[in-house]
Order: C-alpha cells, then sequence, then structure tokens
C-alpha cells in the first residue's frame, strides 16, 4: 500500500510539473511572438532554470549573433580562472645597482578610478637605478576588427603593456581657459583656426598627439576625454614625469624568479569592468592573464587557452578575439553565453559577490536606469552590449516566486531605434520577474 501511494505521489507531481512548464513555455513564447518589436530583425533569447538546472525557452538560441559588450563576460570568466585575488602590477629583479621592471598590462596603474599605486610606489622608494624592461607586448595597438574611425572616442583607448591613467586624457574647461589632464601632455594642446566643428570640441590627430581645438568660446564645463596616441618612448617619458626620476629603457626577458608587486583587487577591478563596460579594463585583463599564465603579453594566448581548457564544453564554438566587443568579429549563441553565466555562477560560488560585480538593474551601471527594482528590491543583473544597430542583454534574474534565472537576450540588426529595443527587453524580463 504504502509503496502504491509513492507512485501515486510521483505520478501527480510529475503530471502537475509537466503542464506547468509547459504553460510557462507558451506565455514566454506569446510574449515573442507578439512583439512588434522583436520581430523586425535577429532576435535571439536563452532563459535557463538554474535550479532546476534546464531550459526553460530558447528562441533561435542556436544562431550566432554579435554580442558586443557580453563579450567581457569571456573576460570576466578568463579573469576568474586565470588570476588570484589581486592585479599583478609589475614584475621585477634587482641587479646590482639597477632595478629593472616588467610589465604585465595592468590597467589599474594609476587609473583614476581604481586608483592602483602599488606598483608606483615601489618604483618610488627605490634608491637604485631603475630600467623598464619594454617592447614584450605581442599584438596591435587595437583588437582585430575595431573601427578606425572611433579613434577619437573615450572607449577605444590604446591597448599597451605599460597604461598609465587609463591611457585616455581628459581635456577640460577650466577658468575660460582650455587644460588636458595629465598636465604632461598641454604642450600637445593648439588651437587650430582651420578647425570648425558644428560645436566646440577637441580632435587629436591620429596618427600624433596633437589636440587641436577651434577658435571659438569655450563651452562652460566642457569635458571630453580622448585617448591619446601611445608608445613606448611616451610611456617611458610620462612615468618618469610621475616618478620625478630618470627611467631606464631596456630589452631583456623575463626571469623565472622575478619579484611582483600586485596592484588593485581583482574583483574590485572586474567590477569596474562590468558595471560602466570598460572597454580598457577589459581589453589590458587579457594582457594581465597572458602574463600570469604565460610570461608573455599576448591577448590571443589567453582567449586560446580558455577556450580550449574550459570552454569545450558549450554547445556551441565561440568566436572569440578581443577583451572588450568592439570587434564585430565576436559571435556567440544565446545559449552559449547562457553556459557561460552557469560557469562564472558555479566559479564565484556567491550569488551575493557575484551580483554585486554585474550591473544592477535600478541600482547600478548600465542597466541603473533601464529597469526599476521591485519596492527597493533589484531583480536583474545583467551586461549589456551595445554596437550601431545591436543591443543585449546577458545575466541573471530572480523571480517573485524565488526563483533563480540565467538568460541571454540578444538582438541585432534593427534599424529602429535602441530605446524602443530596450524598453522590450524590459518589459519582457520584467514580465517574467513578476510571474515565473
Amino acid at each position: 500500500m504504502r509503496l502504491s501511494l509513492i507512485i501515486l505521489s510521483l505520478t501527480v507531481a510529475v503530471t502537475i510539473s509537466a503542464p506547468a512548464e509547459a504553460q510557462s513555455k507558451r506565455k514566454i513564447k506569446k510574449l515573442f511572438k507578439k512583439s512588434e518589436v522583436v520581430n523586425d530583425h535577429f532576435t535571439g533569447f536563452t532563459l535557463y532554470d538554474l535550479d532546476e538546472q534546464k531550459t526553460i525557452y530558447g528562441l533561435n538560441d542556436d544562431k550566432y549573433y554579435n554580442p558586443a559588450s557580453n563579450t567581457k563576460l569571456f573576460t570576466f570568466y578568463a579573469s576568474l580562472m586565470m588570476l588570484g585575488d589581486s592585479i599583478p602590477g609589475i614584475r621585477y629583479q634587482t641587479r646590482g645597482d639597477s632595478l629593472i621592471f616588467w610589465a604585465t598590462g595592468d590597467p589599474t596603474f594609476l587609473h583614476t578610478s581604481l586608483k592602483g599605486t602599488n606598483a608606483l610606489n615601489f618604483l618610488k622608494s627605490s634608491n637604485k637605478n631603475i630600467y623598464f624592461s619594454s617592447g614584450w607586448y605581442q599584438n596591435h595597438f587595437w583588437g582585430a576588427g575595431w573601427p578606425w574611425s572611433d579613434y577619437n572616442d573615450y572607449y577605444q583607448a590604446d591597448i599597451t603593456e605599460l597604461p598609465v591613467m587609463d591611457n585616455v586624457a581628459m581635456v577640460y574647461a577650466d577658468g575660460g581657459s582650455l587644460k588636458i589632464r595629465p598636465a604632461y601632455l598641454s604642450a600637445y594642446l593648439k588651437q587650430d583656426s582651420a578647425f570648425h566643428p558644428a560645436r566646440f570640441s577637441v580632435q587629436r590627430n591620429f596618427d600624433d598627439n596633437t589636440f587641436r581645438y577651434p577658435a571659438m568660446p569655450i563651452t562652460t564645463n566642457f569635458k571630453q576625454e580622448i585617448p591619446w596616441k601611445t608608445s613606448p618612448a611616451l610611456t617611458r617619458d610620462m612615468l618618469q614625469d610621475t616618478l620625478k626620476k630618470n627611467v631606464g629603457e631596456i630589452h631583456i626577458q623575463l626571469p623565472a624568479n622575478a619579484g611582483t608587486i600586485n596592484n588593485a583587487n581583482r574583483d574590485s577591478t572586474l567590477r569596474r569592468m562590468l558595471q560602466p563596460s570598460d572597454n580598457f579594463i577589459a581589453e589590458q585583463l587579457l594582457l594581465v592573464c597572458s602574463s600570469v599564465k604565460f610570461g608573455i603579453l599576448n591577448k590571443d594566448s589567453t582567449i586560446n587557452y580558455i577556450n580550449r581548457t574550459y570552454l569545450t564544453d558549450l554547445p556551441d564554438k565561440p568566436e572569440w578575439v578581443d577583451g572588450s566587443g568592439l570587434s564585430r568579429y565576436n559571435l556567440f549563441t544565446p545559449r552559449s553565453i547562457v553556459q557561460l553565466l552557469i560557469k562564472i555562477r558555479d566559479k564565484v560560488g556567491d550569488d551575493d559577490l557575484l551580483h554585486s560585480m554585474m550591473p544592477i538593474g535600478g541600482v547600478a551601471g548600465t542597466i541603473k536606469s533601464a529597469y526599476k527594482t521591485d519596492n527597493g528590491v533589484p531583480f536583474v543583473w545583467a551586461k549589456t552590449g551595445s554596437l550601431s544597430n545591436n543591443h543585449n542583454q546577458s545575466g541573471y534574474i530572480t523571480t517573485r516566486k524565488g526563483k533563480h534565472l540565467a538568460f541571454s537576450f540578444m538582438n541585432n540588426n534593427y534599424t529602429r531605434p535602441t530605446a524602443e529595443i530596450r524598453n522590450e527587453m524590459v518589459r519582457v524580463m520584467t514580465y517574467i520577474h513578476e510571474n515565473f
């Protein structure tokens, strides 16, 4: 009799569960079918139940999409797998009266927000002759497929072995005059009477560090961030200016027994990469990972290592070429991104910590103003990704019934305003939060 009751209970549970799952799937399918917004372009979607460990719904989720800054989730995972709890700032060795140091690609070195100063203070405090062993970065100053026309925009800083102050200059109005930070670049700030922009702005020459501004009144409270053109010589000169001491330049192999000076906390750095979607940090972190694992500065080494070591079980092989997602050569499927999100969650092992590093709907980062909280409580933590005609979100969501879900919502090749795409994604994800 007891066995019969158990079998009956199991049968009833399965009978109830199956229709409930089917109903959930039908509701989501209906959301997409009736949406005018998502049906006029290429849309992909995966919703995964983290508690039950199964996919709830998929739409074109085996198709490849340009992920834009969703690529940073791959860089996030690589950093979790390859770095310790701190970002190594420099490697060094003392030889007689000399201190030789090697760069790691550390983006936190004198970063305007992260303030990585341990390495700088170490160099400052040394009474030895300082030499920078340069020339070990093996890639281009930009990633493959980056748009050349965006060279003057803050989000496309050069990639270098020893970045300084984000590799980005701040040009700003100060009492009616124009100034630039770092001040070392002041000599390169020049008025150009032949420069006639529609409104006051500053344009750097493509291949050098001449920052041109027009002969017109400076806009009150004017600020503009512009990447400078990096070079080993300029990096050394700026370092000398900051240290107030001479820095020699040599090129010798990194020894196996070189010491390490750590700079910023890893999780704080990852949070800074994800929440405002910082391209500069993302690109440099691939170099830091390469430096730690292989003793070289090559982003392809990091990508290839992560792909062959940790991502062979993704449903679809990722086409991953840079750290930030600026390249249109990146291609991922929604279901592979969701599997990556599962791996990230497993590695972090703490939802509160993980959620604190992601953009937080209604609270922080790139989705702060997109979502509203549920009576002050956030329910979505997701990385956005935007390029012209492409807008995506991938991350985690909780429901009012207590379910923990992962999702990837990809929109490519639309022609309507991005705000309409964003609002529709928010509508769909908020419905899922309130009804599942």
